[in-house]
């Protein structure tokens, strides 16, 4: 019974306070709605109380979670667009890859010679493709970059695997073709 009457006196004193709050006809109706109050029902009321604590503590701290993992993708991804930025400008800084002004000599494959066809459209794109034009019109196309002869030549070989059976290896001495022999002997 001591139960009972002390619950009913926590209601009251919650309500009471409440009531400061409320309207008469507000008052009159939460009155009557604690008399209708069993100890079952108010004890249904304080477990679903106490349920709704818990899921709302623990909705909290996975919003939490998430608000943390946001703002680490925000980081990340800020980082990664100022990375790109900085690869964009030192892009720009750079010469295309494609205009054969390295310097030194350097390796590359030769997959074709051809009068008629132009592929010199492909060049923006494909920083590795390039191409020369020769005085009799001949448009010469070369695939990669290579420091020494044994990478250029390994990747001939691939290319011949995948069925570019005309690949060979060139060189090229401050972006200006020369003799394969010259370069490997060290001529130049």
């Amino acid at each position: 019974m001591k139960k009972i009457f002390l619950s009913v006196a926590l209601i009251m004193a919650i309500v009471a306070s409440s009531f400061a709050q409320m309207t008469k006809e507000e008052e009159k109706e939460w009155a009557h709605k604690i008399k209708s109050l069993t100890p079952a029902t108010y004890k249904q009321l304080v477990e679903e109380k106490s349920a709704l604590e818990a899921a709302n503590l623990k909705l909290k701290q996975e919003n939490d979670v998430l608000k943390a993992q946001v703002s680490d993708l925000n980081t990340k991804l800020k980082e990664a667009q100022a990375a790109q930025e900085a690869r964009k400008q030192e892009a720009a800084t750079q010469a295309p890859a494609n205009t054969m002004a390295a310097k030194g000599v350097v390796y590359k494959v030769q997959i074709g010679a051809f009068k008629n066809k132009d592929l010199s459209k492909y060049f923006d794109n494909n920083k590795n493709f390039s191409g020369e034009v020769d005085a009799d019109g001949t448009k010469k196309y070369t695939l990669g970059s290579f420091p020494t002869y044994w990478e250029a030549d390994n990747f001939k070989k691939y290319l011949r695997e995948m069925g570019v059976s005309d690949a060979w290896v060139v060189a090229y001495k401050d972006g200006q073709r020369v003799e394969l022999k010259d370069a490997l002997e060290g001529t130049l």
